[in-house]
């Protein structure tokens, strides 16, 4: 069973970074960490303050930590959710 951590209340991504929470569906964008790009799995944990990183656990069963925006991307309905959100942004609401 995989173990999900609750992220630290001051723990928010700035300018550039993606917002993701836990059990967001994400595609990795290059190989890490004996994942190859491509490869679909669930953010199981997202944390940090000046630099917000995710673990994520991919379909491989591999989990790897320290991923962002550099090297993941939302898919599905998380995907969706954060178009929503930065055109809500870019109206000024």
């Amino acid at each position: 069973m995989t173990e999900y951590w609750k992220p630290h209340k001051l723990a928010n991504p700035h300018e550039g970074q993606i917002t993701l929470k836990l059990g967001d569906k994400v595609r990795l964008t290059e190989d890490v960490d004996g994942v190859e790009a491509g490869t679909e799995g669930k953010v199981i944990l997202a944390n940090g303050f000046a630099w917000q990183r995710y673990r994520v656990l991919f379909e491989n069963g591999v989990e790897v930590g320290d991923l962002d925006h550099r090297n993941l991307e939302p898919i599905g309905r998380t995907a969706k959710r954060l178009a929503k959100a930065e055109a809500k942004a870019a109206r000024g609401g």
